[in-house]
């Protein structure tokens, strides 16, 4: 049964089947159990644990702020989020369900049968449920609550420290090229760019490549972007690196971690050599950049 109240809208709607089991093989894992309210809907592991405790091959990425976002997962293989939500539910590594059989048990409640009616005049079925899915994620955008932008909307001229408008300083300029693929309002380009985290031998993951076969593809991985990117660590599509400090320091000379990258992309090749402060005021900046209120820290305490 549904606490309380029960959901009245898609998103609402969506919100339940997000947080409930029923869509796992064995019903041990939710969407929620690797998208955590806490983390931005991000995981706090390098890869996160499936049905029997299964260990995925990515790391999972925050679903907030993907309302405007053209392309999703790191290898940008789902042009929607409909498309998107059915994906993690078939994966052998994560819910390992046949979609067709998680619209069965979907269908097979009661409840949801109900509120499936009430909300989309019909029963479910598998456009309906990852509609609503898809629904529930289009709401989970920032809603301006960031330090950053309470200081650009002159909301709160000292909600910015001093550390942190020199990061935002080094964050913009040329020299430093952040700007160059983390811009727009979610500091994403929606681009795809190889960073240098491909070798071919201890780091194999061919990313974007795998889905178009195209060679300048290769080791190249979607831009995310960098709202929340605070409490999103581990970092990287292979949560490599545990700290932003960690993420600093690479980007400030990649060569260091990875000596031999392919394909790596041309604003990589040289490396910034970020002086010591620089690191420590970048850091800062990418703290004003969390959101004061993260929407929905709480999962249902009851489901259907």
């Amino acid at each position: 049964m549904i606490a309380k109240t029960e959901p009245v809208s898609k998103v609402q709607l969506g919100k339940q089947l997000f947080f409930d089991p029923i869509l796992s093989l064995d019903q041990s894992v939710s969407c929620a159990s690797c998208h955590k309210p806490e983390f931005a809907f991000a995981d706090n592991k390098a890869f996160s644990l499936g049905v029997n405790n299964r260990i995925g091959t990515r790391n999972t990425p925050s679903v907030m702020n993907m309302a405007s976002r053209p392309y999703f997962f790191h290898d940008g293989r789902a042009p929607s989020l409909e498309s998107q939500a059915v994906m993690p539910i078939e994966n052998p590594l994560e819910m390992n369900l046949s979609f067709d059989e998680a619209v069965q048990r979907v269908k097979g409640n009661a409840l949801y049968v109900k509120l499936f009616q009430n909300i989309y005049k019909t029963e479910p079925n598998s456009t309906n449920i990852t509609n609503a899915l898809a629904v529930f994620q289009r709401s989970l955008e920032s809603n301006g609550s960031a330090p950053h932008d309470l200081w650009m909307n002159d909301v709160d001229t000292t909600a910015l420290s001093l550390s942190q408008q020199r990061g935002r300083n080094i964050f913009l300029a040329d020299e430093f090229k952040c700007f160059e693929c983390h811009f727009g309002p979610d500091f994403t380009g929606d681009e795809f760019r190889n960073i240098g985290l491909y070798n071919g031998t201890t780091l194999a993951d061919k990313g974007r490549y795998d889905v178009t076969k195209d060679s300048t593809d290769l080791g190249k991985f979607k831009v995310p972007g960098l709202r929340n990117v605070a409490l999103t660590a581990p970092y990287m599509h292979n949560g490599m690196f545990n700290t932003l400090e960690e993420v600093i320091d690479f980007y400030s000379n990649p060569y260091d971690f990875v000596k031999q990258p392919i394909n790596i992309d041309t604003l990589m090749v040289t490396p910034l050599n970020f002086s010591e402060r620089q690191k420590e005021d970048l850091i800062n900046f990418l703290h004003a950049l969390t959101d004061s209120h993260i929407a929905y820290k709480n999962t249902p305490t009851n489901t259907p």
